[in-house]
């Protein structure tokens, strides 16, 4: 077996080769986040990209077994954000020139829903004269609605994929038409033909989930040749049907190690992608974010949700930040960026670096 010194000096990773990083430990790990620290300043720099989140609605037509608003989940008020209410949240992030911002929202596919995601964006680019950037996070949607989102203004996609792995897909999902893998894969590269900047994204700690699996995680991310990442560790809800299975689950601190080391590892793969540091890593350590920044991350996206309805989008148990006004926090979370050695970009959409030269390609 390779040492993780002479792995870290290769241009590409096998599958062997990410298994040893992922195991790595003591000096090695921090080898392996020098080096990851390294190409990130080479690469992409210090600087710290924003995106305002805004989670639209809580209302899921899914019920994914990890995922606290899962359809049947019934002690939770399912909401919608009205108009008004979108409206003064895209002129707080364009007031703050955070430069971009993110719509999220449970998984539905309607008419009705897609004619309410395409006038917010036609209102987002209204309202800043087209100088947001705008990603969606809107789960997979047929063709023409993914061009009409397009067309809109939204250039960016998130969709993650959760598990490369078909088999842990289906333990993960119930067996319909509405959890496919395969289904879910597609929109991904229907995205891509569109001309999306894309991005997808992991579970890491997942029961049954192996060293393996997660290597075949970042093959599958590199092979898909995504230009943006979002991961984090999973965080189990107690109302869900995965949560009887906390028993086999590894602690939350070695799964929020094993994203740092995702992150990590994704960086010297792909070293001008974006990758965001998530809000579940701030929820195993009050640092998670800054020290995902460190290694590799570069994107944060402060929650600009309505504080009202923060509560009601559980996704996991004990999510930070829910009851914090966005004013509060701002000044916080730049003090917390310059700690971590970065820089926050104010007024940029901080577009994919990767999706540029693939695009020019």
């Amino acid at each position: 077996m390779l040492t993780v010194k002479t792995i870290l000096a290769k241009k590409s990773f096998s599958k062997e080769n990410l298994v040893t990083l992922l195991k790595s430990s003591g000096n090695d790990r921090l080898e392996l986040f020098k080096a990851a620290a390294a190409i990130k300043q080479k690469k992409i720099g210090n600087h710290v990209f924003l995106r305002g989140l805004i989670e639209y609605s809580n209302i899921c037509d899914k019920n994914c077994f990890y995922c606290g608003i899962r359809k049947d989940i019934r002690n939770i008020n399912r909401y919608k954000i009205t108009q008004d209410e979108i409206k003064r949240a895209f002129e707080y992030v364009l007031k703050n020139n955070f430069g971009s911002l993110v719509l999220q929202s449970g998984e539905i596919s309607h008419p009705q829903f897609t004619k309410t995601i395409t006038i917010f964006l036609e209102i987002a680019k209204n309202i800043s004269d087209g100088k947001l950037g705008i990603t969606l996070s809107c789960g997979e949607q047929s063709e023409s609605t993914y061009k009409q989102w397009f067309n809109a203004g939204a250039h960016r996609y998130l969709l993650r994929i959760e598990t490369s792995s078909p088999e842990l897909y289906k333990k993960l999902h119930p067996t319909d038409d509405k959890h496919n893998f395969f289904k879910r894969k597609q929109s991904l590269y229907l995205l891509k033909n569109l001309g999306y900047q894309v991005g997808t994204g992991v579970m890491i700690g997942l029961p049954w989930q192996s060293t393996t699996d997660l290597a075949n995680d970042l093959l599958f991310m590199k092979d898909l040749d995504i230009d943006m990442c979002g991961m984090g560790p999973y965080i189990e809800h107690v109302d869900t049907p995965l949560f009887k299975h906390k028993d086999i689950l590894i602690p939350l601190k070695e799964r929020f190690d094993l994203t740092l080391k995702m992150i990590a590892i994704l960086r010297l793969m792909m070293p001008d992608i974006n990758i965001a540091a998530t809000t579940a890593m701030q929820a195993i350590d009050k640092q998670g974010r800054e020290k995902a920044l460190m290694v590799g991350a570069n994107i944060l996206m402060p929650n600009v949700t309505p504080r009202k309805y923060r509560e009601d989008y559980f996704l996991y148990e004990n999510k930070p930040c829910y009851d914090e006004n966005p004013d509060d926090c701002l000044p916080c979370l730049e003090a917390r960026v310059v700690a971590s050695g970065n820089k926050i970009i104010f007024g940029e959409w901080g577009d994919s670096k990767h999706f540029a030269k693939r695009h020019q390609a």
